[in-house]
């Protein structure tokens, strides 16, 4: 790196605790042998990270000690590992947040998302991307093609959550999928249901707007909800806008009376995967569920998706383009911060490079 390089300051946003979140200059970190230092470029601001700040937890994950936040990131090499094969400096690279620490059991059979040792950017106490240089596991970057732009880079980290939901669901060629929820997660899985085949989506949400991007994205039928609706009911209307039970749900918020109308609209021998996270304890029908042999699965992160990703951008099978709505640059972070916040938009995302602003 040039010592003009090296001059700059790595402007950090860090939460120090609930409610506390500060523009920062850190040091810019060295790699290991195994690691990248990357000049962070596009970095999205996820739910999770606005959840941090107004409450300084997300179930037994608690702040407390400053952590730079951000997870959904790309951006260039500018310093690689001496055992770092894969990389030169230069790459545009994805960054796949979750890094295991150990070969466990779950490494070793494919499924390190569920290792418990796991490093993952932004979850305490490991610090996140949103910085100007950021130093990350060479193993666990992707480079990305010259079709697809940094910010296509960032937005693989939603779009694998959608991924690993539809892998766990099953959808393939055919597949009628009703997915509960048309935020950031409801819209990915939208896009990569109809990328694997599904024949037919059906997607609900309280706001029109967000169904209007979801129409314009693929979806076959939107169906406005309100927040009093019945779990029965609402499960009718499923089936009578798609003429049949879906074969899949995919939930994506959480919320107690969705995940009921998930189980209750799902057909007999049919699937629920359970993406959106709310309270630790819900009451659910989970003997209708039984009795009809729906299976449900829960979704923790995801694993194995970034190369499939990068293919499905590069191909131009999926288009995840029209998902950021916001930028802004990385010393406007309260503002974004805020918008995101109040649910405006869908993706907003914050801009860390000085000289280079565009996606």
């Amino acid at each position: 790196m040039s010592v003009v390089e090296m001059a700059q300051e790595n402007l950090s946003v860090v939460l120090h605790a609930k409610g506390d979140l500060r523009l920062e200059k850190l040091p810019i970190p060295e790699p290991g042998p195994d690691d990248v230092l990357l000049k962070m470029h596009s970095v999205g601001i996820c739910g999770s990270d606005v959840h941090y700040w107004q409450h300084g937890r997300i179930a037994d994950y608690v702040v407390t000690k400053p952590m730079v936040l951000g997870h959904e990131a790309s951006g260039q090499v500018v310093k690689v590992g001496s055992a770092v094969k894969h990389l030169k400096v230069g790459d545009r690279v994805a960054i796949e947040p979750g890094v295991p620490r150990e070969m466990d059991e779950f490494c070793k059979n494919g499924r390190y998302n569920l290792s418990p040792t796991i490093f993952f950017c932004a979850t305490p106490p490991d610090h996140g991307n949103l910085c100007r240089y950021y130093k990350h596991s060479a193993n666990f970057c992707y480079k990305l093609p010259d079709n697809v732009t940094y910010e296509e880079g960032a937005l693989i980290e939603p779009l694998s959550v959608g991924i690993h939901a539809c892998r766990r669901a099953g959808v393939t060629l055919g597949s009628t999928v009703f997915i509960c929820g048309a935020g950031p997660i409801g819209l990915v899985c939208l896009l990569v249901a109809k990328a694997m085949g599904a024949s037919q989506v059906i997607i609900t949400d309280l706001f029109p707007e967000r169904l209007t991007v979801a129409k314009e994205l693929g979806a076959d039928f939107q169906v406005t909800v309100k927040r009093e609706d019945e779990p029965k009911q609402l499960a009718k209307r499923v089936e009578d806008m798609l003429g049949a039970p879906p074969h899949i749900t995919i939930e994506c918020s959480g919320v107690e009376s969705c995940i009921r109308t998930a189980i209750y609209a799902t057909r007999s021998g049919g699937v629920v995967v359970l993406v959106g996270l709310g309270s630790e304890m819900v009451t659910v029908p989970l003997i209708d569920a039984a009795l009809r042999e729906v299976d449900i699965r829960g979704v923790f992160r995801y694993c194995n998706t970034w190369p499939m990703a990068i293919n499905m951008l590069a191909s131009g099978e999926v288009n995840v383009k029209p998902l950021v709505t916001h930028r802004f640059p990385l010393e406007q972070a309260a503002k974004a911060f805020e918008t995101t916040r109040q649910g405006v938009g869908i993706k907003v995302m914050l801009k860390c490079d000085q000289n280079d602003q565009n996606p």
